[in-house]
């Protein structure tokens, strides 16, 4: 009785926390993210005061965190714009694997850390936060901006990518030998081909046989079939994360647009609860060693993002400015890059303190380089960027309209757009 009433006391406290946090966070212009983590790291192992009763039961809500992120990040595509998505941005998508994976993976090889650390860290240093970036471009009224689906063509290329770098990473921190890692990886490879076809040939049907009009069956039906396709993916060695992004492109219509709506505060209170989980699972004093490197790498990728962004507006014909404001908002890294590290944090513990001081950066610098990257480099570099730079509303290709995810936001945006 005792135990569960210290359960109920501490779950309750952490709840309370996070949505006062989270308010907070709002009225400062902030993301929470940076500000959960923090809390995680206060009330962990070597914090000001150690959570114990809920710390089995946050671990699980952790779990579902991932999996719920990555659930609605596939409900907002379908396997048919992906492809299309492919087949445009490929080449901006290589550029952005060149110039943001190669930082985090020199780190970790100069570090010491090993390969399999490499492939992890250059991970965390490659992927953008999407979640923080629509709500900057939000708060900018860049919604409408010509450079906007660009920045959106990269992020969807990200995650597409996810689908293929998840189980990789996954079979490598296995530890299993070649023979066996080259088995598992074609599995999880042809898992996630198989899934992409039969959700482009069959989506329809998946869809129809899903559907209910019950949004209480539908919620059912829905978490029920993601955690056990998370489950068997993970015994496939594709990784849960992989195995719900896959049940999220497979829906499609009517009934994603339904299951956004409904998993999107579930969503929301258990991806909170994994940032807190992992600040817990984090000894604050392992993070002064790492802030050095930390910060070097906040730098030195706050450039690659910026480059990757000029590249990718320049190719739609963007103009400079334009190119600037897509560079700067790519910049923030959040939710994935702590996914990342946190699936790697049993086999190369190094990388979470390192992960940590990184996001925490990341995440404030960020919507201050969305915001200033453009002023600042006209002001010192006025000859680079002309004075007009064109901007219209547009609906990024590749991404469906509906519910408020940062493309469907996008798609209906009405906000001014911005000089």
């Amino acid at each position: 009785m005792h135990d569960t009433t210290m359960l109920l006391i501490e779950l309750g406290a952490i709840i309370l926390g996070l949505g006062v946090i989270g308010r907070f966070a709002g009225r400062i212009g902030l993301s929470a993210i940076p500000l959960y983590l923090l809390a995680g790291l206060a009330f962990g192992h070597g914090g000001i005061f150690e959570l114990s009763a809920s710390e089995e039961f946050v671990a699980i809500g952790a779990e579902i965190g991932v999996i719920l992120l990555l659930l609605l990040l596939g409900l907002e595509y379908s396997a048919s714009e992906l492809v299309d998505n492919l087949r445009t941005q490929y080449p901006s998508g290589m550029v952005d694997f060149v110039l943001n994976a190669t930082p985090g993976a020199v780190a970790a090889l100069v570090l010491g850390w090993g390969p399999v650390a490499a492939v992890a860290l250059a991970g965390v240093t490659w992927i953008s936060s999407s979640g923080v970036i629509a709500k900057v471009l939000t708060d900018l009224g860049r919604l409408g901006n010509r450079e906007t689906p660009v920045v959106l063509g990269v992020l969807v290329m990200e995650d597409l990518a996810m689908a293929v770098y998840l189980p990789i990473l996954t079979t490598l921190l296995a530890g299993v030998g070649l023979m066996g890692g080259s088995v598992s990886l074609i599995v999880a490879l042809g898992t996630v081909g198989l899934v992409l076809y039969v959700a482009l040939r069959h989506g329809r049907l998946i869809s129809k046989a899903v559907s209910s009009d019950n949004p209480e069956l539908l919620l059912l039906v829905v978490l029920g079939l993601t955690v056990l396709i998370a489950g068997i993916a993970q015994q496939l060695h594709v990784s849960a994360a992989v195995g719900a992004f896959l049940v999220g492109i497979a829906l499609s219509g009517e009934v994603a647009e339904s299951a956004q709506r409904l998993f999107t505060p579930l969503r929301d209170l258990f991806a909170a609860v994994f940032f807190v989980f992992f600040g817990l699972s984090t000894d604050p004093g392992n993070i002064p060693p790492v802030l050095v490197p930390a910060l070097i790498l906040a730098v030195v990728t706050v450039v690659t993002k910026v480059a990757t962004g000029w590249y990718a507006a320049q190719r739609a014909g963007i103009s400079p400015r334009g190119r600037l404001r897509a560079g700067g908002a790519l910049v923030a890294r959040g939710e994935f890059s702590i996914v990342i590290a946190g699936l790697a944090a049993g086999v190369a513990t190094e990388i979470r303190p390192l992960a940590t001081a990184y996001v925490l950066l990341m995440v404030i610098i960020g919507p201050l380089a969305a915001r200033w990257t453009e002023p600042a480099v006209r002001a010192l570099m006025p000859r680079l960027v002309p004075v007009s730079s064109g901007s219209s509303g547009q609906t990024p290709a590749g991404m469906r309209e509906g519910s408020g995810t940062p493309s469907e936001t996008a798609a209906r945006a009405d906000s001014p757009t911005q000089p």
